[in-house]
């Protein structure tokens, strides 16, 4: 039987998502308490402060679509927003839709229990909150569990040290240092030209090169800045039904089937243009591995013809994963900061980092000395964020336990045995593999929207089918398995994390058929759901 509850949802996390779904759910009537662990919103960009913290995702298209007024009042200054301006846009909108009322900050949620006996859940914070709530949405996001390796020494290094995903507030002054930064993923490669701006030297430690496309970043266009807002409502339209939520046009056509003349063409054209589109140049690029390699190869050359350096070039060329299989990365100047006397690049496969010691890294072939350590060395990422809420559902199973040979969930909204429980862009949903904006907000409109009609029909429970969220993993699998992307080594399938099972966890199927598959599912009265009015 159902007992009142202290609040209709818990909603853990302000960032994007979760101050839309505070939005949304304000917007039902509903009781909402919002969870942050951060002093502010924000999230991702508040977290991520580091130098050179910049979105891959066009500032015109990085942004929420749901109020005309806010997408046509806010100005964006450059191509691709900066970490600093995407903080200000979401102060913006957490002070423009008074948010910050229903929101308790530098909270973190440590517990959450689902009660059969009352159908709630019971919320616990390292604050000494006790809360109940009829439902629970995680707003978690997908990187904000940042990972440090466990190199031996760590604690004896006498400088500081950051890790990029937990950057002081205050800023670092690199003037004047010898800098080692270990790891070359997206947040390395951007912050890397910025540090050596400043740095008396650094020492960047690669154990993995990867594929960076150029940004060419630029101040805002006023002219198209007005375009865009002028066709918001069609350019909106199409990002939700594309394959990855962006503007940019993919062509369906094939690498194999265009001459050379042409397909060199298609690259230098989007290699011009910046950003990541040149993945979108032909449909079978993430397919076919002949079509790959000619791709890749393309690139490869880009870094030869930009580092100076035979061999620090080969050092900085991937080889060893298809082109697009990991997270591309968009820079700024990376590849040519290689070519500064005072930057050096350490090849940890060859000479791998055996400890932290007071003044520096040591790997097999010397010390390396160092007045400050920048670990760029990623986040576990889509799972690690909700493993680490201790969250236990019906009968006392405990998610960790449920997800400990891979996440499990239907429609990557859902996991059976958790009953009123919502994952905001989790494993099991395009999330990581598309513009999160888009992603973000499909999921909280379906998520208000079921929410909305279980009240108005008098259900009090919701779970996911067991045999539908079988079926859907299966199909995730599938569709995964079409493409080279499990041929990679990346935190899409968790190996970055020593232990963490190897399963290909976002949805590769596309936002647009993606969408289509939700919408269906609520139309149809939300089959693969099990609704009980007790």
């Amino acid at each position: 039987m159902t007992r009142a509850a202290d609040h209709d949802a818990v909603v853990i996390g302000a960032g994007f998502a979760g101050m839309y779904m505070l939005h949304r759910l304000r917007g039902l009537g509903l009781s909402v308490r919002v969870f942050e662990t951060g002093d502010g919103v924000g999230g991702t960009w508040y977290w991520n402060r580091y130098p050179g913290a910049r979105c891959d995702v066009e500032s015109m298209e990085y942004s929420y679509s749901f109020d005309d007024d806010l997408q046509q009042e806010w100005e964006w200054t450059e191509r691709y927003p900066s970490q600093p301006e995407i903080l200000r846009y979401a102060d913006h909108v957490a002070d423009r839709f008074d948010l910050r009322r229903d929101i308790r900050f530098e909270t973190r949620v440590t517990r959450a229990a689902y009660d059969e006996s009352a159908n709630v859940w019971r919320v616990e914070t390292d604050r000494g909150d006790r809360v109940s709530a009829t439902y629970l949405i995680t707003a978690v996001g997908c990187l904000s569990a940042a990972r440090v390796p466990a190199f031996p020494g760590r604690g004896t290094f006498l400088g500081p040290s950051h890790h990029t995903g937990r950057w002081p507030h205050e800023g670092v002054d690199f003037i004047g240092k010898r800098v080692a930064v270990i790891g070359t993923g997206s947040s390395g490669i951007q912050a890397i030209p910025v540090i050596a701006e400043q740095a008396a030297h650094v020492t960047v430690f690669q154990r993995t090169p990867n594929y960076s496309l150029p940004a060419h970043n630029r101040p805002m266009e006023p002219e198209y800045a007005r375009w865009v807002k002028a066709n918001y409502a069609r350019i909106r339209d199409a990002m939700r039904n594309s394959a990855n939520g962006l503007m940019t046009a993919g062509n369906d056509g094939s690498v194999l089937a265009a001459g050379e003349v042409e397909r060199l063409a298609e690259f230098e054209a989007r290699w011009a243009r910046g950003g990541v589109g040149l993945l979108g140049a032909y449909g079978d690029i993430v397919v076919s591995p002949e079509a790959n390699e000619l791709t890749a190869e393309f690139v490869r050359a880009k870094i030869r013809g930009i580092v100076e350096n035979p061999e620090v070039a080969e050092r900085l060329t991937p080889r060893d994963h298809p082109i697009g299989t990991k997270r591309i990365c968009v820079d700024t100047g990376y590849y040519a900061t290689f070519n500064l006397p005072h930057v050096t690049l350490v090849d940890v496969r060859r000479d791998p980092i055996q400890e932290i010691v007071p003044t520096g890294v040591r790997t097999a072939g010397g010390e390396h000395p160092a007045d400050m350590i920048v670990y760029a060395t990623g986040y576990d990422a889509l799972t690690g964020p909700l493993l680490a809420i201790d969250l236990t559902g019906k009968g006392g199973l405990s998610l960790r336990h449920k997800w400990a040979a891979g996440p499990r969930a239907y429609l990557g909204v859902m996991t059976a045995g958790f009953p009123n429980l919502f994952t905001i862009t989790g494993p099991g949903s395009p999330s990581v593999l598309s513009n999160m904006m888009v992603s973000i907000e499909q999921h909280v409109d379906w998520i208000a929207g079921c929410v909305a009609r279980l009240r108005a029909d008098g259900i009090a429970v919701i779970d996911a089918d067991p045999v539908a969220e079988d079926a859907w993993v299966a199909h995730v699998n599938e569709v995964a398995g079409y493409t080279l992307y499990p041929r990679a080594d990346s935190w899409y399938m968790g190996a970055n994390i020593p232990g963490k099972p190897r399963v290909f966890m976002p949805y590769i199927g596309g936002v647009g058929a993606y969408r289509e598959k939700c919408d269906q599912v609520a139309a149809d009265g939300y089959p693969g759901f099990v609704l009980s009015a007790t």
